[in-house]
């Protein structure tokens, strides 16, 4: 008589030698969450249960693998747009303090808005000490040598600094092309570095200087009708004034605050991902909206990830080569 059982297991495909220990090879070589469920599942099993890092989890470590790449000498970043109120100086803001936050050189914000810019609103919550235009009053400002002498006229906002601009309309208006370069020939001997939050505009004076020897751009904008247009308007005119490589290499960061019922997020994000590097969307978030200083502690999850991901852009261009403008050194002092 036939044993079923054995019969059956007759049947039943085997293993290869060793397939067993292969999987759990496998599944030991899975990345070890750190957080959430899956990473409270690993720790209370002391390793042995590996159910591997979410895919959230992989891209935050991906993110921050990226803002950590080793930067030799300076890197310079413009934020712009001609058009007010989408999320300017929060970008500014908010990718001053992600890189500050993960990073250990020097990280530098400059408020150059012509216009009484509120970068020192957003990132100390009061009006600063110290402005750009008492570091200009210097007499002797190209000869500066001094860490602790260029410290005295910037804010602290935790681990990002702040060079602040006046709120002195008229005093601000006379921050120029010339005054913006001999500012940021002086900030790159000392920090590796820096943003530049720009006006509305860009046929100010200062505007000009900043995007001669900008290396990253930022524009901003919203996914609205007006606001879309305003980037486009703002890329052509790049690209009309010999700026077409820094166009092409661009990040847009569309503030997602409010949206327009007629735009097709998708085809917004496909429309500016032709012209320039990247898009980045900033999602609401209450702590922003606020308009006070911004906590990054404060945000949502989702928010602090799309911080994040720009930063991680920015970032990837420290490894490219850029030339250094003349007058200008080839790193910070230290």
């Amino acid at each position: 008589m036939v044993d079923p059982v054995a019969a059956a297991n007759a049947q039943a495909p085997t293993l290869p030698v060793g397939f067993d220990t292969y999987l759990r090879a496998q599944l030991a070589a899975a990345p070890p969450p750190r957080r959430g469920v899956r990473g409270w599942v690993y720790s209370l099993s002391g390793g042995r249960v590996n159910p591997g890092a979410s895919a959230r989890e992989l891209a935050e470590r991906d993110y921050l693998d990226r803002i950590r790449t080793p930067l030799s000498g300076w890197h310079t970043v413009t934020v712009a747009s001609t058009k007010g109120g989408v999320g300017k100086t929060t970008t500014s803001a908010l990718l001053g303090l992600t890189l500050a936050e993960h990073r250990a050189d020097r990280v530098i914000a400059m408020d150059a808005n012509p216009d009484a810019g509120n970068l020192a609103d957003r990132l100390l919550g009061h009006p600063a000490t110290a402005t750009v235009r008492q570091l200009l009053d210097r007499p002797d400002l190209d000869q500066l040598v001094s860490f602790t002498d260029v410290a005295r006229f910037v804010n602290n906002a935790g681990r990002l600094q702040l060079l602040a601009s006046d709120q002195d309309a008229a005093k601000s208006e006379a921050f120029n092309r010339d005054e913006y370069r001999r500012v940021l020939a002086l900030l790159v001997r000392f920090f590796n570095i820096v943003i530049t939050d720009s006006g509305t505009g860009l046929i100010h004076s200062a505007m000009t200087g900043a995007l001669e020897s900008t290396r990253s751009l930022i524009v901003t904008g919203a996914p609205t009708i007006d606001a879309a247009g305003h980037i486009d308007k703002t890329l052509d005119s790049l690209v009309a004034h010999g700026f077409d490589e820094l166009v092409a290499d661009a990040v847009i960061v569309l503030s997602c605050d409010r949206r327009a019922r007629s735009v097709d997020p998708a085809a917004l994000r496909s429309h500016f991902e032709n012209r320039c590097r990247a898009v980045v969307e900033i999602p609401r978030d209450p702590h922003l909206t606020e308009g006070g200083q911004i906590y990054l502690d404060a945000l949502r999850p989702r928010t602090r990830a799309a911080a994040r991901e720009l930063a991680a852009l920015v970032a990837d261009a420290f490894t490219w080569d850029f030339p250094t403008p003349r007058g200008f050194t080839t790193g910070p002092g230290r």
